[in-house]
């Protein structure tokens, strides 16, 4: 009976302490997106900078993939040598989990709407350029560019770093099969009213 007891009272006590954990695991994310990250990627990760890409509402899954990419240096473009090789070496699993959780929890940025190739961005956001050989961007971010799961959300970024992005995959500088083969015959101004549809600045 003794031990009974006991059984109950350890695993009482872990039913006690596991959202405490949770709860703890989503302050160090706070914490750490508040002393540090915002430094480059701006309150709750609305950057002010185009050299960073804003966070703020970005897919929990995206952020966890590319954190973990950058600290095992399974992402080699300029830019995430850089900057984020050494700040992802400090992060462990759970501090990744929690940042990803804390940013998706902010309110996106919006697109905006009066870019000057707004409008030719959109037809080949909606519907690609198959002359080109371009898919549409909608079939796999979403109809407004709000992404899923490891795949980004796109709307409301810096135009300077989605325009950098999409050449860093034409160019294969970035690594990823799909978006090599998606952006190999973008032309500079197809990238360019993507990026006018898509962005705010």
């Amino acid at each position: 009976m003794k031990h009974i007891l006991l059984a109950a009272f350890a695993a009482a006590a872990c039913l006690i302490t596991a959202p405490a954990s949770a709860q703890d695991g989503g302050k160090a994310g706070s914490e750490k997106a508040t002393t540090t990250c915002q430094n480059c990627h701006g309150p709750r990760g609305d950057s002010v900078s185009a050299t960073f890409p804003r966070l703020n509402g970005q897919q929990a899954d995206y952020i966890s993939a590319q954190l973990k990419n950058f600290r095992e240096h399974k992402r080699s473009d300029p830019h995430a040598v850089a900057y984020m090789w050494g700040m992802a070496s400090q992060l462990d699993d759970a501090l990744i989990a929690a940042l990803a959780k804390y940013y998706a929890a902010q309110q996106p940025t919006t697109a905006q709407s009066g870019g000057a190739l707004a409008a030719d961005g959109k037809t080949i956001y909606d519907s690609g350029a198959p002359a080109d050989g371009v898919p549409p961007c909608q079939a796999c971010h979403g109809a407004h560019g709000e992404g899923n799961g490891i795949i980004p959300r796109l709307a409301g970024q810096h135009a300077d770093y989605l325009k950098k992005q999409l050449e860093a995959f034409r160019s294969t500088l970035r690594e990823s099969d799909v978006m090599h083969a998606n952006t190999a015959n973008m032309t500079d101004r197809e990238i360019e009213a993507v990026v006018s549809y898509l962005a705010n600045d």
